[in-house]
Formats: C-alpha cells, sequence, structure tokens
C-alpha cells in the first residue's frame, strides 16, 4: 500500500485534485475515442513495461502526455493483460473479468477525489478464456469473483485509455525469480497476435523508505536512482537478459529497490518480447521526485 502523509507541494495536495487529468480529457480526450481499433493486419502488439505512478499522476500534465502519446502511436488493443507490483500470488490469480467491477484504491494520503474515481472497464471473459488455454493442464489459476483493478493498473490506464472501452484482466505476480516470470511471458506472448497488449507495470525505481524532502519538493534524483536506471538501460540495449537477472547486485541496490516487486513485472514483458534480446523502444526515461520513470515497449 502507498500512503503518503503531510507532503506540503502541489502534486500530491493539488488546489483541485486532478485538474491536470481534466484538462487533457478535454484537450484530447476526442482522439482517444476515434482511435482505430486493432486489426490482424496491424500485427501482433507490442509488449510493455511501464512505470505507472500513483494518484499524483493526474495532477502532472507531463507524465500525462507522455502516457497518452504512448497509447495513441498503437492501435487501440482488443484488451488488455496487465501484471501490476500490487498484486503478489501464488498460484496465479485472475481479477474478476465482470464488466464495471469496482477498482482497488490501494493507497493512503491522497485527496478524496482519487477515491471515488471509477474505471468501468468492459467484460474479460474471453481475455481469461484465452489465457487458461495458454497455460500448462497442471497450473492452477484462481478465478476471482470480485477483486478488481489495483492502482498499479486503473492508474495508467485511465490515462492511456480514459473512456475503459477496453476490456482489462489483471494477473497476479505469483513469484520474482527472473526465469519462471521470463518463462511465463513466454507463454503469454500469443496474446498479441490477438490484439491483447501485455503490460508489466512497476517503477523503475522505488525506494520509497529511502527517499528525502529535497527529492519531494525538488526533484532531486539521487546517486542510487540514476545509478539503477542506466544500468537497466544499458543492459536492455545489449540485449543481456543475464545481467538483468542478476539485478540484486546491481548499482544502486538495495535502496533502489528495497523490495522488488517494482521491478520484477519487467520480466514478463521480457518473456512476451518476440526477441527479448532485441533493444526496447524507450518511450520514458525521466524521473518523478526522483524516481526512474523508464517505460519501455518490446516489439
Amino acid at each position: 500500500m502507498l500512503n503518503v502523509q503531510h507532503v506540503d507541494m502541489s502534486i500530491i495536495n493539488p488546489p483541485q485534485p486532478g485538474a491536470a487529468f481534466d484538462e487533457y480529457l478535454n484537450k484530447d480526450g476526442a482522439l482517444h475515442r476515434a482511435r482505430p481499433r486493432w486489426k490482424a493486419d496491424d500485427g501482433p502488439l507490442p509488449s510493455i513495461y511501464l512505470s505507472h505512478g500513483a494518484p499524483p499522476v493526474f495532477d502532472d500534465a507531463h507524465w500525462i502526455g507522455q502516457l497518452s502519446r504512448w497509447a495513441l502511436s498503437l492501435p487501440k488493443p482488443e484488451a488488455v493483460l496487465i501484471i501490476s507490483a500490487h498484486w503478489e500470488s501464488a498460484p496465479v490469480a485472475l481479477s474478476a473479468t465482470a464488466a464495471s467491477t469496482p477498482l482497488v484504491y490501494d493507497f493512503g494520503g491522497f485527496a478524496p477525489r482519487y477515491y471515488s474515481m471509477e474505471y468501468p472497464t468492459p467484460d474479460a471473459t474471453s481475455l481469461a478464456g484465452e489465457l487458461r488455454s495458454l497455460m500448462p493442464e497442471h497450473v492452477e489459476i484462481h478465478q476471482h469473483s470480485h477483486r478488481g483493478l489495483d492502482h498499479g493498473a486503473w492508474v495508467p490506464l485511465k490515462v492511456m485509455y480514459p473512456y475503459a472501452d477496453v476490456p482489462v484482466l489483471q494477473m497476479s505476480m505469483p513469484t520474482h525469480d527472473p526465469e519462471q516470470l521470463f518463462a511465463l511471458g513466454r507463454r503469454l506472448r500469443p496474446l498479441r497476435d490477438q490484439g491483447v497488449l501485455i503490460i508489466g507495470s512497476g517503477f523503475m525505481t522505488h525506494g520509497l523508505r529511502f527517499a528525502t524532502r529535497e527529492m519531494f519538493y525538488d526533484n532531486v534524483i539521487p546517486g542510487w536512482s540514476r545509478e539503477f536506471d542506466l544500468w537497466v538501460a544499458e543492459a536492455l540495449e545489449a540485449g543481456d537478459l543475464d545481467t538483468l537477472a542478476n539485478y540484486e547486485r546491481a548499482p544502486g541496490m538495495p535502496y533502489a529497490h528495497p523490495t522488488v516487486e517494482h521491478f520484477t513485472p519487467l520480466f514478463i514483458a521480457l518473456g512476451a518480447a518476440s526477441d527479448p534480446a532485441d533493444a526496447p523502444r524507450t518511450v520514458i526515461d525521466d524521473f518523478q521526485f526522483g524516481f526512474a520513470k523508464r517505460s519501455v515497449e518490446f516489439d
């Protein structure tokens, strides 16, 4: 759970919560409504790893613009399968598939508006069935009847597909072992050929327990955040999967990730790539509050 308390800063305690998001809808909403839906001729959609943020995203016009442009650069998916840092559960579990399942507000200390936001996505039963068909018969999958999308899923998706017109299914992260997550991503890869956007949702650096006042007020970037982010960028560019899998020895650790759930969704996105050794397209490579927002797209 993310808790932010007593930080006197406009992006966390804005005078009008969500004003940047409202302005974005008024200005660019029509572009998203008109975006063409994926078709087979478009070829497989990518798999992506994104840094998802929390409710302050809705007050950050720059970040909103980055996520919006990313979504508009792709055909609108037939569906989204998202694996979030905020749902660690084994065996594999799936969120409720019914349309308009209520959200999970797994954060604290923010403006009341964010606890009443909705994201009423369409029924995702078909995607759940397709996913099960890709799993070995001996793999147990738990289907939740009531669990909705957590903030690692609905916050970025509410910007990327603001009218909730794409079915979304969330899958739990059953392990942090890179090899197992990579293998899971490989099993999911055929979904891309059906117009499914596969998303690993985390945050490239997430050392909240080491955050300082200067990071929040002045966006001071600590050395451990910059060093880990650079290490990831270089390893991805080189297609060095073995180095990435050895992340616990990376520069900036363990400060960049005191716990690793915000980094390991990357391995599902890598596994779902056509060729994981190919360098991804870097879409976002800057920082918020000193934390790296690096987000990438794999063909």
